[in-house]
């Protein structure tokens, strides 16, 4: 089995420029089907609230929802490197409050890292949750929990001013301890530049291909999902969406028709073990005596 990445390892790969290679999982059989598939790391998202739970942003998802997916995902995925969100308001409110959200998600949900949405401006609760012994990862760019206030999901950095600042970002929270940062929807110059100006890691999604390592969402890539909307940044590799349809309606369409299920599909009962007193004819007296295999316990059918 493989050991499972550390930090000074993701360091490593974008040293030696070794991609790194990310997916979201939000259950058991997502995460042990990635980690079969030989991802290196493992986010569990707060997206789990739009391709999982049905809402359409991500700000309804609670710590509660997020401490039960990465505790199944924990449980699959024994040796990935695995980062959970911090849902919206879990943190920056109170310095208190952050610890013991982040807290939650390591001990009971079982993730190695937490990632914090923000620049700046959440620098003070990344080195609190460093010096507690936490490791974060960053999250700038389009930042889905502030959708409202950045008015829809747009490409983010297209000005010079926007570039300027998310750059200052990225900074700071590389100086405040993060480990590493997420880049999403940002423009590719400006994700190149990033990425060349921290010594941290970068994983884009939506930010080009200068990055030192990529993310997708476990259903945008495989499709899995209804409807399903097609997205610029997103290569989709499977499309499992139809075939899973398809499979549904096959079946409904066998139980319907009596096809399903056929004679194979059923269990028949067993006929009685015969004693060997039936078997041979013989009484309870007799003084005939059956074969040595039926004596040592061998029954007929």
């Amino acid at each position: 089995m493989r050991k499972r990445l550390t930090i000074s390892g993701l360091q490593k790969m974008k040293q030696e420029r070794n991609a790194i290679s990310m997916v979201t999982a939000y259950d058991y059989p997502s995460a042990k089907l990635a980690e079969e598939a030989g991802i290196d790391t493992i986010l569990v998202g707060d997206s789990l609230g739009n391709v999982v739970l049905g809402y359409e942003t991500t700000i309804p998802v609670t710590i509660e929802d997020i401490v039960y997916h990465t505790r199944a995902v924990a449980r699959a995925a024994t040796h990935t490197f695995i980062i959970a969100d911090m849902p919206f308001m879990t943190y920056g409110a109170s310095r208190e409050a952050t610890l013991t959200h982040a807290a939650r998600i390591m001990q009971q949900g079982g993730a190695q890292a937490v990632k914090l949405e923000g620049g700046s401006e959440i620098t003070g609760d990344v080195e609190a949750l460093v010096k507690a012994g936490i490791p974060v990862m960053g999250h700038i760019g389009l930042t889905p929990q502030s959708v409202h206030q950045l008015s829809g999901y747009k490409v983010q950095g297209k000005l010079d001013k926007d570039a300027e600042r998310l750059m200052k970002d990225a900074l700071a929270l590389e100086k405040a301890g993060a480990f590493a940062i997420v880049l999403e929807l940002l423009t590719e110059p400006l994700a190149a530049a990033i990425t060349k100006a921290l010594s941290i890691p970068t994983i884009g999604i939506g930010a080009g291909r200068a990055c030192d390592g990529q993310v997708l969402v476990y259903h945008d890539l495989l499709q899995y999902a209804s409807p399903y909307f097609e997205k610029k940044f997103v290569k989709t590799y499977a499309d499992l969406g139809t075939t899973v349809r398809q499979a549904i309606e096959a079946f409904s369409q066998d139980v319907k028709s009596g096809a399903f299920p056929a004679e194979e599909h059923t269990f028949q009962p067993q006929a009685e073990a015969k004693t060997s007193e039936t078997l041979y004819g013989g009484t309870a007296g007799s003084s005939e005596q059956p074969p040595a295999d039926v004596r040592k316990g061998v029954q007929y059918s």
